[in-house]
């Protein structure tokens, strides 16, 4: 995860650090202050030995009291406190206003590795002002504004079943190796001296589902399919991007926890791979190892063994002090004798030298960055970036007729769907705050100004549409005399004692985010709402809550709505109810916030009435423009979803929502021209929509000016030429088993049937030709090289980008997919421009897995395609624009790991 979370129940805490720490030092004399002089506080040392005298000067206490994510300050030394915890997937994450970037599934579909390198420098950027703005006068850290980044995840999307699957850069190993090693180099920068940040590849390895067992899973993985598939990506940005930190996964691989297994950590990371940073762990990962894995009998027996195999940082669970129970296991196990003082010193050695290349122990005229600050953060050249970034990243899955780019002016066009007007559908998880979001509807609505827009949900994402019920139907007694609900405010999450504040609220319609109530009530609170509802129409409604974390609904002492956890996103429970228009109904809500984000909604819905709505817009429209797919509150980590089709934030079905198909079929039939776009961040079988809609575009989770993008591109300000990152299946009848992770049947790699859409697909307004596919040898050795080059022209209609994709087969050879991407450039060409491209293959390019997990160079012909995606033809999509070429390796080599 970067970082997901589980809540632990309070009779689980231990006795915090602090107190064993006391009792211990009773019998021991405080240790002695440095000198100013000491070696680790001069900046002209190196940074070994800086790090190795720092270390040396540290009692057993404060070794352990720097080995959580939440890190304590060690005064005495000049160490400041430090949260390492902190996100950037697609944008400084959760740390207030920050420049979201489209969801990394998005960014992968852009193929254009040096536009992700320059999205990846912005976001380090940022990271840098939010942590001079926010950290203490010592140079502390607060969470999610640290520089230690928890991303990219470079997780094979195996699946399309996998909520997590928008994270990644999709299921090509090359592909996501390209894409990853853009996007650390782009984190860290490229100064000798200074980190810019540290990036940690993530979850390290074969972790991609299913969410509901991963705390547990032991996944089998073949040698093959773990050298060929999973782990190639982690490979390359540790050896060649230069990423400082990994982190571990929750699941077992073949026996061993992720955070404890010789294989990765030690055989693959640190031996084969000469890796010289830290490995922390996924949060919770290493209570895990002896709670869900039952791989050791004692919590001091899991933290040991992690420790000894190469793990270094625990990241605990929320809330914060979570991580003290494992930091007393890691005291206790020195104490106990089964971890030795070496291996902590060894761990402390790894993290030290990450902040001390931070400069964070250096004078801030040294460190380049310190300057920086709110003008750096959420720049209108970052927001430019964004924009760019949203245009490459759509994909133009069908055009019938030619519908789009539009070529007229349509005086009246419905905007219909539950992701027309959602900034959810833009964002995605693991996301930052916009600050001049556009909507899908506001960007058309601004592209199209001539023409008169109306927009209508039409549906929820998964039922029914839910709206929170105004203030000017909600009363705090039976009089009718005062609008709002009583409200009453607890400091604590079981409504206890006597509320800190009271007031009357308009309505319960909070999203109070990371900020909280107010000052001092950012988590760990709880509200009591009591007033009466009057409806003003007499309808049958459903009525309920929508609620990060918890909530329970009475209506007239019925309970009728409840979901009383703590989670995240929030969840929606309503209950179906005859509303009498005028009648007074007593109502009583109670809520309650544990962890971070908070959102709070007394909300109802009439079924039908927003469909009809619907369907009525689009019988009156000119044009009908669907915004149709999933978001983060129904696809993503480790969640709750109260819908067909979803389970633990994976899913069972990879259709839209049967609400949403129900209602593309029927303005569908309508037959207006009609342009389908989906907002997603993982494959959808939209077979229907593919035999009757003229036109779809695919925009994921585009980022905040996702929008502007999506109505450029259907006014023709630009080709589309995004490519499918993902293999878009026509059911999961073609899919293996969601928790077998043997490759066979699974990727474009592997799989033999007809996708709907197949993985490196994407049209465009104008159209490519290649030709003089060439190779600049017929015959190589195992030791050489080959160039591939192909003319590629623009013989359309419009200026257009391309991505030139080249594909390889090894005929014959045991263990080798059908077909491997093994290079692809974006380029953009003029109407009538021709340009030559060419590829340089050598060594892992040429070579192939074979069962045993060895990475070989095999004897043989390999065929060559070079073209705008894979070689067609694919059922109803026709021919794919490209060319061949073949060449023969002559001798054979084994490859290292």
């Amino acid at each position: 995860m970067s970082s997901s979370f589980r809540l632990m129940p309070t009779t689980r805490l231990t006795v915090p650090l602090v107190a064993l720490l006391y009792a211990t030092s009773c019998f021991s004399a405080p240790a002695p202050k440095p000198p100013a002089n000491a070696p680790y506080r001069n900046p002209a040392l190196p940074v070994e030995q800086r790090v190795n005298d720092l270390v040396a000067r540290m009692t057993l206490e404060e070794k352990i009291s720097q080995l959580g994510h939440t890190a304590d300050a060690v005064p005495r030394l000049g160490i400041p406190e430090y949260n390492w915890w902190n996100e950037g997937l697609h944008g400084v994450a959760r740390a207030g206003i920050a420049t979201v970037f489209p969801q990394a599934i998005g960014l992968a579909a852009t193929f254009d590795d040096a536009l992700i390198h320059e999205d990846a420098a912005a976001i380090s950027t940022e990271f840098r002002a939010k942590y001079n703005i926010n950290k203490g006068g010592d140079g502390s850290s607060v969470w999610y504004k640290g520089l230690t980044v928890w991303s990219p995840n470079i997780n094979i999307f195996r699946d399309p079943r996998w909520g997590r699957g928008q994270e990644t850069y999709g299921e090509d190993p090359y592909l996501t190796s390209r894409m990853g090693v853009a996007f650390v180099e782009g984190l860290q920068g490229d100064n000798p001296r200074y980190l810019k940040v540290v990036a940690t590849p993530k979850h390290f390895a074969v972790h991609s589902g299913p969410e509901a067992t991963r705390h547990e899973v032991d996944v089998k993985a073949s040698r093959h399919d773990m050298e060929d598939t999973y782990l190639p990506a982690f490979r390359a940005t540790v050896m060649q991007a230069g990423a400082d930190s990994v982190m571990c996964a929750y699941n077992s691989l073949n026996g061993q926890p992720a955070c404890a297994n010789t294989g990765l950590l030690v055989n693959h990371l640190r031996r084969d791979w000469q890796f010289k940073g830290y490995v922390v762990s996924d949060c919770g990962a290493i209570e895990d190892i002896y709670r869900n894995h039952h791989y050791t009998a004692t919590i001091e027996q899991g933290v040991a063994v992690a420790f000894k195999t190469g793990t270094d940082l625990i990241c605990g669970e929320p809330p914060q002090d979570r991580v003290h129970y494992e930091r007393t296991a890691l005291l206790n196990a020195v104490r106990q004798g089964i971890l030795p003082v070496s291996v902590i010193d060894r761990s402390l050695r790894r993290l030290f030298t990450a902040r001390f290349r931070l400069g964070m122990f250096d004078p801030p005229a040294e460190v380049p960055w310190s300057s920086y600050g709110a003008s750096q953060n959420d720049t209108a050249a970052h927001r430019r970036l964004a924009l760019r970034t949203a245009r490459e990243s759509i994909v133009l899955l069908r055009n019938e007729g030619r519908l789009l780019p539009l070529r007229r002016t349509y005086p009246r066009i419905a905007v219909i769907g539950p992701n027309a007007d959602s900034l959810d559908a833009l964002e995605g998880n693991y996301n930052g705050t916009p600050s001049h979001p556009v909507t899908i509807l506001a960007g058309l609505r601004r592209r199209f100004p001539q023409s008169r827009i109306t927009y209508a949900q039409g549906t929820g994402l998964v039922g029914t549409v839910t709206r929170p019920i105004p203030a000017g139907l909600l009363y705090t007694d039976g009089s009718a005399m005062r609008h709002g609900f009583n409200a009453e405010y607890f400091n604590n999450v079981n409504l206890q004692g006597a509320p800190v504040m009271r007031r009357v609220d308009a309505a319960v319609n909070f999203l109070w985010g990371f900020t909280g109530v107010r000052p001092g009530m950012q988590k760990n609170y709880s509200v009591r709402w009591t007033g009466v509802l009057i409806p003003d129409e007499t309808a049958d409604y459903i009525v309920g809550f929508t609620g990060q974390d918890g909530y329970r609904v009475w209506i007239d002492g019925k309970l009728i709505a409840e979901d009383w956890t703590a989670h995240r996103p929030a969840t929606t429970v309503t209950a179906p109810m005859h509303l009498e228009k005028g009648h007074h109904y007593t109502v009583r809500i109670e809520y309650f916030q544990q962890v971070r984000s908070a959102e709070a909604r007394f909300v109802w819905g009439i079924p039908g009435r927003d469909e009809q709505q619907a369907l009525e817009a689009a019988q009156q429209a000119d044009l009908v423009v669907l915004v149709m797919g999933l978001s983060a509150r129904v696809e993503g980590e480790e969640m709750k979803v109260h819908a067909e089709g979803f389970s633990a934030g994976d899913r069972t079905s990879i259709n839209l929502p049967g609400p949403q198909e129900q209602l593309l079929e029927r303005v569908g039939e309508l037959d207006k021209p009609t342009i389908l776009v989906l907002t997603n961040g993982s494959a959808l079988a939209v077979n229907w929509a593919q035999m009757h809609i003229p036109a779809i575009l695919e925009a994921w989770y585009p980022g905040e000016s996702g929008g502007a993008a999506v109505a450029e591109a259907i006014a023709g300000d630009f080709s589309p030429a995004g490519r499918l990152p993902v293999t878009f299946y026509t059911s999961v009848d073609q899919l293996p088993p969601f928790d077998d992770y043997d490759m066979t049947g699974r990727t474009y790699r592997y799989f033999t049937g007809q996708p709907l859409y197949p993985f490196g697909y994407g049209l465009s307004y104008t159209s490519f030709r290649y030709t003089h596919a060439k190779v600049d040898t017929s015959s190589i050795s195992a030791g050489g090289t080959v160039r591939v080059s192909v003319d590629v022209t623009n013989d359309g209609s419009m200026a257009g980008d391309e991505v030139v994709q080249l594909y390889l087969t090894h005929p014959g050879v045991s263990g080798a997919p059908l077909r491997s991407l093994e290079g692809f450039q974006r380029i953009h060409l003029l109407r009538g421009q021709s340009r030559t491209v060419s590829f340089t293959l050598r060594d892992r390019s040429l070579s192939t897995v074979d069962e045993n997990g060895q990475r070989r160079i095999v004897p043989g012909t390999v065929n060559v395609w070079v073209g705008g995606g894979q070689p067609g033809p694919f059922a109803n999509l026709g021919e794919t624009a490209g060319a061949r070429a073949r060449f023969t390796i002559t001798s054979g080599a084994t490859l290292p790991d």
